[in-house]
């Protein structure tokens, strides 16, 4: 596990503690990050009061991972890159090809893999 406390923007996000993007929000606070979740519906996951949209995130995220489907990440290229995360992680089933590309030529690093599989192996 990592030392240095991060940043992590959950796009994504779910109450549902079934989902996976719930298990990264669990695991994230466990190792003690600062979790800002994202939906549009949802006002609350736990303790944490949830963002609607990434236009609303302020200051410096070290990480974004994402839980939606490349359907909608693709609309969703502009405010990504505005958010100016240090990396962007494309969890199973979230890969976006055409949105890696266009993040990574704004020089935003991606990344193929689980975000709960990192944070069990102290990989995060």
């Amino acid at each position: 596990m990592t030392e240095e406390k991060q940043r992590v923007v959950v796009l994504g996000a779910s109450k549902n503690p079934e989902r996976y993007s719930n298990m990264a929000i669990n695991r994230l606070l466990e190792a003690r990050h600062e979790v800002i979740p994202i939906h549009p519906a949802l006002e609350t996951i736990g303790d944490l009061k949830v963002v609607p949209t990434l236009g609303e995130v302020e200051g410096k995220v070290h990480t974004l991972t994402v839980y939606v489907s490349p359907k909608l990440s693709s609309k969703m290229t502009e405010a990504i890159a505005a958010v100016k995360p240090g990396r962007v992680i494309f969890n199973p089933g979230t890969e976006n090809h055409q949105l890696e590309a266009e993040l990574n030529s704004r020089g935003i690093p991606t990344l193929h893999a689980c975000s709960l599989v990192l944070l069990s192996t102290g990989q995060f």
